[in-house]
């Protein structure tokens, strides 16, 4: 039996704690009997990895549909697209040996673009924020969202590649912009000319690649292809769903794929969480189980916890079962995939959280809530670990028995089948369970 064929359907890909759980991978080893992967949030502040051969490819904007040569890749329309970013992408892929043409590759005309002046913002506001910072990346997420919600404000794919509307709209967008930026930052003003100069030949090159990806979806559903959606992020870092506002500014969660996708519910079948059996994050907010310690830096350094995007060094706990629970749950999963169990090999004991307490109270579950999370301590449950390395094992019966009990523990606490478990960054170190 394939791995592939552990997941039923159609199935989304979903990261249940603050992202880097190794989504990429996974969205990898199940796209092997997929036709279509369809990359439904985010932007270029995401970034996946796979290892094919021992070689290390990353993909920030691009689905990772691109490293399996019979797949159709789709970048939908709850994504924002940085255009410089994707060709940079693309011809880095390439040079790999990884074509991206537009017979592999379709972006969504209704996908909003990622302009200069949205990274300049970006960045101004993080500057300006000081200690209320959110730790955004700069590259003008949240700012391009924001415009998506103001409308007139707005670039789409659609308007990128049609050179008279895009003129018009730069036209007008930047001169809102210089005023506010002048007045809340100081900022030089933009030359909206200049940014017609560099961006139409961009829409140019783009054009080729646009088409309605919705459209594209329903009709392999319709025609019995299976498609991968590839999430973004990660539940705990939802807009909505997540420790708000040190969040992302996308639907990130599962629940945003069939708006960010243009896919129809009943299309999807499957709902794969991906989880470390730790915790890590980037950025400022609440951290329950942070490990600022000689046991964070052991797994930050056997796990390379450096972000894949930004080059971070990511704060490192010990697994949240409070916290992943409740991505389960709000996500409907129906299978779950343990990625990096590796990285714990060497530890005497391993600890996992499974309760807070606040003022002597135990809580009641977990709350995405900035008041609820501040000083709440973690009630830990210590199981025994185990000393061999792992990442040559070819199926899950080799694992040393505390590394099978840890997991069975895990998927207790999780209410929900552990149904891979990933030893390495290998597709070949994936193992059934």
């Amino acid at each position: 039996m394939a791995i592939a064929d552990l997941i039923q359907g159609n199935a989304c890909v979903v990261g249940l704690q603050w992202g880097d759980e190794g989504k990429g991978k996974i969205v990898d080893v199940l796209t092997e009997q997929a036709e279509v992967v369809v990359r439904y949030c985010g932007g270029a502040n995401a970034g996946h990895t796979v290892n094919i051969g021992g070689q290390k490819y990353s993909t920030h904007l691009l689905p990772v549909g691109i490293f399996r040569p019979h797949v159709m890749s789709l970048i939908a329309n709850g994504v924002v697209l940085d255009p410089v970013a994707l060709f940079k992408e693309i011809d880095a892929n390439e040079a790999k040996g990884f074509p991206v043409t537009p017979k592999n590759l379709a972006v969504s005309y209704k996908t909003h673009v990622v302009m200069p002046y949205h990274q300049a913002e970006d960045g101004a506001r993080e500057a300006s924020s000081l200690e209320n910072a959110i730790g955004t990346t700069r590259r003008g997420i949240g700012p391009t969202y924001a415009d998506k919600a103001h409308r007139s404000t707005a670039i789409r794919v659609a308007d990128l590649i049609n050179a008279d509307r895009l003129a018009a709209k730069l036209k007008q967008i930047v001169c809102d912009k210089n005023k506010v930026f002048h007045a809340l930052y100081d900022l030089p003003p933009i030359n909206w000319e200049e940014l017609y100069e560099t961006y139409k030949p961009l829409g140019q090159r783009l054009a080729p690649y646009v088409a309605d990806t919705s459209r594209i979806l329903i009709d392999a559903w319709k025609g019995g292809k299976k498609v991968v959606f590839e999430g973004a992020h990660a539940n705990l870092l939802d807009i909505d769903h997540g420790t708000f506002p040190y969040v992302t500014s996308s639907y990130c969660s599962a629940l945003g794929l069939f708006e960010g996708a243009g896919a129809p519910p009943q299309m999807v079948k499957s709902f794969v969480g991906i989880m470390k059996p730790y915790c890590t994050r980037v950025g400022g907010g609440p951290f329950p189980t942070e490990q600022e310690n000689q046991t964070g830096e052991y797994i930050r350094t056997r796990g390379r916890e450096f972000g894949t995007t930004t080059g971070r060094p990511r704060r490192v706990g010990w697994f949240d079962a409070v916290a992943t629970r409740y991505s389960v749950e709000l996500n409907g999963i129906t299978a779950i995939a343990v990625t990096l169990l590796d990285v714990l090999s060497g530890l005497d004991e391993i600890k996992v959280c499974v309760g807070y307490e606040k003022n002597g109270q135990k809580l009641d579950g977990f709350r995405a809530d900035m008041d609820t999370l501040a000083g709440v301590t973690p009630v830990y449950e210590t199981l025994p670990g185990w000393k061999e390395e792992i990442n040559t094992a070819t199926a899950y019966e080799q694992l040393p028995a505390n590394a099978k009990k840890y997991v069975d523990r895990l998927e207790q606490l999780m209410g929900a089948p552990i149904k891979i478990v990933s030893v390495g960054p290998q597709r070949e170190a994936t193992l059934m369970r």
